[in-house]
């Protein structure tokens, strides 16, 4: 099922918000005294995912340029 260009941008706004809240959360663990180490290491990869996905939506967006 292929997404139209607003459904797209939709998305990669949905994406981004979810990044930023993921930074947020990912700082406040990272200063907490008792930090849970293997939780941070799955929010890591969970916010370099969306950042994965945000890109290759972004992609889609800019249309091929012919050489």
């Amino acid at each position: 099922m292929s997404m139209d260009a607003e459904q797209v941008r939709e998305r990669v706004i949905e994406l981004e918000i979810e990044h930023r809240d993921l930074d947020v959360a990912i700082g406040l663990l990272d200063a907490s005294a008792g930090r849970d180490e293997l939780q941070l290491r799955r929010l890591k990869k969970r916010r370099l995912n969306l950042k994965d996905q945000i890109l290759h939506l972004k992609m889609q967006l800019v249309p091929d340029i012919p050489a």
